[in-house]
């Protein structure tokens, strides 16, 4: 369980964020929309500590993710190309990532091997650093990383930027079998509407750093989604 209490991010006497309540259940697919400035990112980013809280807490299964550290054994996310070490093969990144997460090479293989669809060829034993790697190879590397060590709660902010119409689909698949473990808890923000609906059990919707619409998917949330963002 996720608990969001009176959360809000002030910058330069602007407040970009202000969600006063929010619970997100165990092994919920949670979806996150919203236009460029929404709120998802920082929303995000407030969840897994990169920034402080203005006001308020984020409560990661009974831990409150500013106060203690307790979270992260069992957290993991991908943002951006940003927070994968550049200077690394994917191979070298994985295995750093699975000696984090108390997985030896052993495991870190056997997941890999799991998801060599999604990889179609390209990743792996291809000896290149990260950094030399397009944008949508380094976000498959990131995305895969964040599954070593099977976590509980799996954060993907725009998770299908980037990527080609068959990876898009692929990475679907995983999120959706992921989702099938009433243990695992996943968030996925997006800007496509569509893929977002496919895999969430329930789509929130922010505009200006408040929460607009909260939604159980059915086969109208999409028409609803497009509705709002018409307007």
């Amino acid at each position: 369980m996720i608990q969001v209490r009176n959360l809000s991010k002030v910058y330069d006497g602007v407040r970009v964020l202000n969600i006063p309540e929010l619970d997100i259940r165990e092994g919920e697919s949670f979806g996150l929309v919203g236009n460029n400035g929404a709120g998802k990112t920082t929303f995000f980013s407030l969840l897994l500590d990169l920034i402080s809280p203005t006001s308020g807490h984020i409560d990661n299964r009974n831990v409150t993710v500013d106060k203690s550290e307790d979270w992260k054994p069992f957290t993991a996310s991908f943002l951006d190309e940003s927070f994968l070490i550049g200077y690394l093969t994917a191979e070298e990144y994985f295995y750093f990532v699975g000696e984090l997460r108390g997985q030896n090479k052993a495991d870190v293989d056997a997941l890999l091997a799991k998801h060599e669809e999604f990889f179609n060829g390209e990743i792996l034993n291809t000896k290149k650093y990260i950094r030399d790697f397009s944008k949508g190879n380094q976000k498959k590397i990131g995305i895969i990383a964040t599954l070593i060590g099977s976590p509980k709660v799996i954060v993907l902010d725009e998770p299908f930027a980037n990527l080609d119409p068959t990876t898009q689909f692929r990475l679907k698949k995983i999120i959706k079998e992921l989702a099938d473990d009433p243990t695992v808890t996943v968030l996925v923000s997006s800007h496509d509407l569509n893929h977002t609906v496919e895999v969430s059990d329930r789509i929130v919707a922010m505009h200006k750093g408040e929460i607009v619409k909260d939604i159980v998917t059915s086969e109208e949330t999409l028409r609803e989604l497009e509705a709002f963002f018409a307007v």
